[in-house]
C-alpha cells in the first residue's frame, strides 16, 4: 500500500465535525466550502485534512445534512461520504453537538432513564438539537438509550406518528426518525456495549418506515416535510433497509422537478437517496432485488438525462450521483447487458472537461472499476493518464527541487505561488535547525499539482491519484527510500476568495514534505508508531502561520479554553483527534515548546530524525511527562489574551545600520546580550503614520524581558509597555505609534545571550 504523510481524524462521531470536515471540500460555490459568506468560509482548520482511508467497514450512514459523494472508489471508499454544507443562504441541517452539554436543557437521563411510552414522549418533547446529541452517547447510556427494546419503542412510535403524519414536525416526527438513527449509529459503534438489534427491531423498523411512506404528506414538495424526509430516507440505509425501500428511490428520482429548487431539505432527500443505493451493495439481498427489478437503473439514467442543464450549477452533484450510482451496478454481471448503453448514452451527454465533467469522471470512474475491458467501447481506456493530460496542462520548473504542475495557473500566479515556497525553504531550516536531509532520503524534488478549484480537485484528483478527497489537500510521500521516488502534493486554488490568488493550504504542505525529509527518518508508516501528530501536523500550521505572518484566530480562541493539558496532547493519534485537537491544539503545543522549551525540542527532533521513536517519546511522556503542563495552562491564557509571544520572524533580515543598535523596519538585531540586571538596548524611528508596530524578542539562553518606550531610553521603572515572561520569547504590539525614535531595552532577569530582537511595522 502506496505510504503518504496524511491525518486521518475519527471524524465520523458527529456531524458538526463532519461539516466542518467538508469545508476542506469543496463542493459547489456552496460550501463545502459552501456559503462563502463568512470571511474564511472554508476553513477545515484541518487544513490539510489528508484523510486516510478507513480500514474498518462502512458504518451505516451518519450524514443528517445533504450529501455529496466523493470520488473514492466502491468497496475501496472511505467509511463515511461526507455530507457538504449549504449554498449561500440556505439552511444546514441541524448539526449535533459533540457532547449533550452543548445543547441547552438537554439531559442524558431524560432518555436513559425512561421507556415505553415515558421514553417516547420525551424524546417527542425534545429538541432536534438535543436529540441529534444524542448520536455521542458511551458506555451504560449508550446502552439504555438504545438497547432493542427501547429501539423498538421508538420504531412503534414512529409508525404511530405516520399514521396521521402532517407534512411537518408538528408531531415530532422529526426527532423520533433522528432518535432512531442514533441509536444505530451508536450501537454500530459500541454493538458489544449496547447489544445486538435482532429481528423484533426489524420488524418495528419496516412498520415504522411502511407506515412513513405511506403517508400522503411524506411526499408533499416542501421544507416543512423535506426536514423529516431527509431524515428519514437516512435511516433506510442506517437500518440496512435498503432493498425494501427501492420504489422510495425510485419516487424521489422520478418525481424530482423544478418544484424541488425552491427546498433544500427536498434536494437533501433526493441526495440522500445515493446513499441508500451505494451502501446497498454491502447488503447480501440488495444485489438480487436490483436484479429482479432494475428499473431503479431506469429511473437514475432518466433522471441524469433530464437533468444535464443542472451540470455546473449549484445541484449538478444530484446529476453526477445519479450516473454514478446507475454505473457503480456494472459490478454485477446479469445487469452489464443493460447498462452498457445507458452509460455510454450518458458519457456521450457528457466530457471529459468542462460543465458537465463532474458527470462523465464519475461514470468512466465506474467503467474503469468494474467493465474495463470494454473501455474502447465506452471511450475511457488509459483512464487516469487520459485526465491528467486533459486537465493538468501547465507545467513549471520553480527551482531544480521544486516542480509546479497545474490546471490553470497564470505565469504571475506561478510566480507567487515559486516564490513562496522558495522563501518557505529558508524559513523551515531557520526554526528546525536541522542538519540535512535524513538517512535514506531520496525525496529531492517535490511536484505540487495545483486543481483550479475545490470543485475540479473533487472530480479528478481521486482518479488520476488514487487518493482520497474528501479534504482540503493532500501530501503524497511514498516511499522515500526508494531511488526514483516522486513525492508530491495535491491541492487547489480557493476560488472562495477570488479575484484574490489563493493555493488552499499551499504552505501547510509543503512543511510536510520539508518536516519529512528532514526532520521525520523513513516514510509515513514508520514516523507513526508512536504518537507524532501533534508535531507533525501541528507544526505544519504552525510554519503556515508564522511564516506568512498571519495570526491564527482559531487556535489563540482555543487556547482559552484550557481543553487539553500539554501531556495529552503528547498522545494525539489519528484515531483519537478531531479537527481542533489536530490543528489548532497540535499548533499551540508546537509553538509553546518551540518558544519555551527549545533545548527540549531539539532533543526530541534528534530523535525523529534518527527514527528513534521511542526515544523521542520517553524525552516527551517521561523526561518532560507533566512537568510543564502548568506552565503551558498559563501560557494559553496570555495567549488568548493576545500575547503568545513571537515566532521566528519570516525572513527577516539582519538590520544595516552602522550602530549596532539601531533597529528598522522589518528587520533583527542578533545575539543580543546582558549580565544579570542589566540592558541591551535598542532604538528605531518610525515613520508619521504608522498604524502598528510590532517588537519581537526570541532565542539564546537566560531570561530577557523587553521593555518599551516612546519618549526615551525604557527601563524597568520607565517604559511605555513590556513583555515580561519566563525565557526570551516576548512580544509588545504599539498601535499607532508616535513619529520619529522610538526606544527599546531588554532587561536581564537572568543573564541572557544569543537572543534576537526584530521590529516591523
Amino acid at each position: 500500500m502506496r505510504t503518504f504523510r496524511i491525518p486521518f481524524a475519527s471524524l465520523t462521531r458527529t456531524l458538526t465535525l463532519l461539516l466542518s470536515f467538508c469545508l476542506a471540500l469543496g463542493f459547489l460555490g456552496a460550501l463545502a466550502p459552501g456559503a462563502r459568506a463568512a470571511a474564511d468560509p472554508v476553513k477545515p482548520d484541518g487544513r490539510s485534512a489528508k484523510a486516510a482511508n478507513a480500514a474498518k467497514s462502512a458504518p451505516r450512514s451518519t450524514e443528517a445534512a445533504e450529501r455529496r459523494k466523493d470520488s473514492a472508489r466502491d468497496a475501496r471508499a472511505d467509511a463515511s461520504k461526507r455530507p457538504p454544507v449549504t449554498t449561500a443562504g440556505e439552511p444546514t441541517a441541524a448539526a449535533r453537538p459533540q457532547s449533550l452539554a452543548a445543547a441547552a436543557t438537554c439531559n442524558t437521563s431524560d432518555f436513559t432513564g425512561r421507556s415505553g411510552s415515558a421514553l417516547v414522549t420525551a424524546i417527542k418533547s425534545a429538541s432536534v438539537d438535543c436529540v441529534n446529541s444524542l448520536f455521542s452517547l458511551q458506555g451504560n447510556d449508550a446502552k439504555l438509550a438504545f438497547n432493542e427494546s427501547q429501539m423498538v419503542t421508538v420504531a412503534n412510535a414512529l409508525r404511530s406518528v405516520s399514521a396521521n403524519y402532517p407534512g411537518d414536525d408538528s408531531t415530532s416526527a422529526t426527532q423520533i426518525v433522528l432518535y432512531l438513527r442514533a441509536g444505530y449509529y451508536v450501537q454500530w459503534y459500541n454493538p458489544d456495549v449496547v447489544g445486538s438489534y435482532g429481528s423484533a427491531l426489524k420488524s418495528a423498523i419496516e412498520g415504522g418506515l411502511d407506515a412513513f411512506f405511506a403517508a400522503p404528506h411524506s411526499q408533499d414538495v416542501n421544507d416543512a416535510n423535506g426536514a423529516t424526509l431527509s431524515e428519514a430516507v437516512t435511516l433506510i440505509d442506517s437500518a440496512a433497509e435498503n432493498a425494501r425501500y427501492l420504489n422510495v428511490v425510485k419516487r424521489l428520482l422520478n418525481g424530482y422537478n423544478s418544484s424541488y429548487d425552491a427546498s433544500w431539505y427536498m434536494r437533501a432527500a433526493v441526495n440522500n437517496t445515493y446513499t441508500v443505493l451505494w451502501r446497498g451493495h454491502q447488503n447480501s439481498d440488495f444485489p438480487p432485488a436490483v436484479q429482479a427489478d432494475p428499473s431503479v437503473l431506469d429511473a437514475l439514467q432518466s433522471f441524469a438525462s433530464r437533468n444535464n442543464a443542472m451540470l455546473g450549477g449549484d445541484n449538478g452533484y444530484l446529476v453526477s450521483n445519479a450516473g454514478r450510482e446507475m454505473a457503480r451496478f456494472l459490478q454485477y454481471p446479469a445487469l452489464q447487458a443493460k447498462l452498457r448503453p445507458m452509460v455510454k448514452g450518458l458519457l456521450d451527454q457528457s466530457s471529459i472537461t468542462g460543465r458537465t465533467s463532474a458527470l462523465w469522471v464519475g461514470l468512466a470512474e465506474m467503467t474503469d472499476g468494474y467493465d474495463k475491458a470494454n473501455c474502447a467501447y465506452y471511450g475511457t481506456c488509459d483512464l487516469a493518464n487520459r485526465l491528467k493530460a486533459a486537465v493538468l496542462t501547465v507545467n513549471y520548473t520553480c527551482s531544480p527541487s521544486i516542480r509546479i504542475v497545474a490546471q490553470a495557473l497564470t505565469a504571475d500566479q506561478l510566480n507567487t505561488a515559486c516564490t513562496s515556497l522558495k522563501g518557505q525553504d529558508a524559513y523551515f531550516h531557520s526554526v528546525v535547525k536541522d542538519n540535512g536531509p535524513v538517512a535514506n532520503d531520496n525525496n529531492t524534488t517535490i511536484e505540487v499539482v495545483v486543481f483550479h478549484s475545490s470543485t475540479d480537485y473533487q472530480t479528478y484528483a481521486g482518479l488520476i491519484y488514487d487518493m482520497s478527497t474528501d479534504n482540503g489537500g493532500m501530501y503524497l510521500e511514498g516511499d522515500p527510500s526508494a531511488v526514483g521516488n516522486q513525492p508530491r502534493f495535491v491541492a487547489y486554488e480557493a476560488e472562495w476568495v477570488r479575484p484574490d490568488f489563493q493555493i488552499w493550504n499551499l504552505n501547510h504542505e509543503y512543511t510536510h514534505y520539508l518536516d519529512g525529509r528532514f526532520d521525520m527518518a523513513g516514510d509515513f508508516d514508520a514516523g507513526m508508531v508512536t504518537p507524532t501528530v501533534w508535531w507533525v501536523e501541528g507544526f505544519a500550521e504552525y510554519v503556515s502561520y508564522s511564516y506568512r505572518n498571519v495570526e491564527y484566530t482559531d487556535a489563540i480562541t482555543q487556547a482559552g479554553l484550557h481543553t487539553y493539558p500539554l501531556s495529552t496532547l503528547f498522545d494525539t493519534t489519528y484515531q483519537n483527534t478531531d479537527q481542533t485537537r489536530t490543528y489548532n491544539w497540535g499548533y499551540l503545543a508546537v509553538r509553546y515548546m518551540l518558544q519555551s522549551h527549545r533545548a527540549d525540542m531539539d532533543a526530541v527532533l534528534a530523535k525523529y530524525r534518527a527514527g528513534d521513536w521511542n526515544g523521542a517519546r520517553t524525552i516527551l511522556k517521561t523526561t518532560i511527562g507533566t512537568r510543564y503542563d502548568a506552565d503551558f495552562n498559563a501560557w494559553l491564557t496570555t495567549c488568548n489574551a493576545g500575547n503568545c509571544g513571537a515566532p521566528t520572524t519570516p525572513g527577516a533580515p539582519e538590520c544595516t545600520g552602522a550602530d549596532t543598535r539601531q533597529l528598522d523596519q522589518n528587520c533583527r538585531r542578533s545575539n543580543a546580550a546582558a549580565t544579570t540586571g542589566n540592558y541591551a538596548y535598542f532604538y528605531l524611528y518610525v515613520p508619521a503614520g504608522t498604524a502598528k508596530l510590532t517588537i519581537a524578542t526570541a532565542g539564546g539562553t537566560g531570561n530577557a524581558d523587553l521593555y518599551y518606550k516612546s519618549g526615551g531610553w525604557a527601563t524597568t521603572g520607565s517604559y511605555t509597555a513590556k513583555s515580561a515572561t519566563a525565557g526570551n520569547t516576548e512580544t509588545i504590539t504599539v498601535n499607532n505609534p508616535p513619529a520619529g525614535w522610538n526606544y527599546i531595552s531588554l532587561y536581564a532577569q537572568q543573564g541572557f545571550a544569543g537572543t534576537s530582537v526584530t521590529t516591523s511595522y
